[in-house]
């Protein structure tokens, strides 16, 4: 096993049978979340059930990364880990335990509360929700790790109003590249309506700015209430990217064309204005904040300065 998950603690995985289920409430990246309470404490907690569908090839890496991830970010708009459970192998499931991570209960995720028509969102909630946000990618950033799954549906919210980023089945730790060649992470991440330009032309050498563009459609999303670019496929997604942030070309992203074989196969649209600018989206805060500027990257893109001065509640 890599030094990478050395440090991984759990050897001595508590009884699942201390907690109740209540009601499954979701389905993770790598797993199934079901609401639980502890039957002595009463205290409510969400369990994700770890999937084992190659049982042969050991517990999976993925699961392990995962675990390795919550253990060393404790901060208060990341999800907790609580503990690690396990169920007894018997001749009932077929001597196959299962898995379970415990997290604190969070009662609402973003996706859910902006498909409800009844919920209302004042500018002053989404500033804060989303300075909430950004905390937390700032802090998990600043530990070197990467999200790479950035979606409203994994923005989860307490009835306390805290939020919690969750889900990182597919984070992991990223590092600054050693040598002229790069760092070469999978593209195969982050889910299409959120995944950044550079991931669509195949970029593997990335790091936080990735994130960043999924908070920034995240902060779209608070004001239209639904994904504001919602693709069939890559091409199809980088066209909506074209027609809402502006064309994708040499001019305004240099070396493009040659820095990304895939750019010079797909049909992307020409002489697209920044959209938002002739009033598709009404918003002014939101068309101040969707500008598409290649040369800094995925950070201000959709992002924008305007996170920089807007968050002042």
């Amino acid at each position: 096993m890599s030094k990478y998950y050395d440090g991984v603690e759990f050897p001595f995985c508590d009884e699942f049978s201390k907690y109740e289920k209540l009601a499954k409430i979701g389905q993770g990246t790598f797993g199934e979340v079901f609401k639980a309470k502890h039957r002595k404490t009463g205290k409510e907690v969400a369990l994700k059930k770890v999937l084992m569908e190659n049982e042969k090839e050991g517990f999976p890496i993925t699961a392990l990364r995962e675990i390795k991830i919550l253990q060393l970010l404790k901060h208060e708009n990341v999800v907790n880990l609580i503990e690690i459970c396990r169920t007894k192998a018997t001749q009932f499931n077929r001597y196959k335990g299962s898995i379970y991570l415990v997290f604190d209960f969070c009662e609402h995720d973003l996706a859910g509360l902006l498909s409800n028509a009844n919920v209302k969102f004042t500018l002053a909630e989404i500033k804060k929700v989303m300075q909430m946000l950004l905390n937390g990618l700032y802090y998990i950033h600043r530990n070197k790790i990467l999200h790479r799954d950035m979606k409203a549906a994994n923005v989860l919210i307490t009835k306390d109003g805290v939020l919690k980023l969750a889900d990182f089945g597919l984070a992991r730790a990223f590092s600054l590249a050693k040598n002229s060649q790069g760092n070469r992470y999978t593209n195969r991440v982050v889910t299409l309506w959120y995944r950044p330009p550079e991931l669509l032309l195949g970029e593997r050498d990335y790091g936080p700015p990735i994130d960043l563009w999924g908070g920034g459609c995240i902060m779209a999303e608070m004001w239209t209430r639904s994904p504001i670019m919602q693709g069939n496929t890559e091409q199809h997604q980088l066209t909506l990217i074209s027609q809402l942030c502006g064309s994708i070309t040499p001019e305004v992203w240099p070396s493009v064309d040659k820095k990304y074989e895939l750019y010079q196969k797909m049909e992307l649209p020409k002489h697209q204005p920044i959209r938002v600018r002739q009033g598709v989206l009404i918003n002014t805060e939101l068309n101040a904040s969707i500008i598409f500027n290649p040369n800094l990257s995925s950070y201000y893109n959709l992002c924008g300065q305007t996170f920089k001065n807007s968050f002042q509640c």
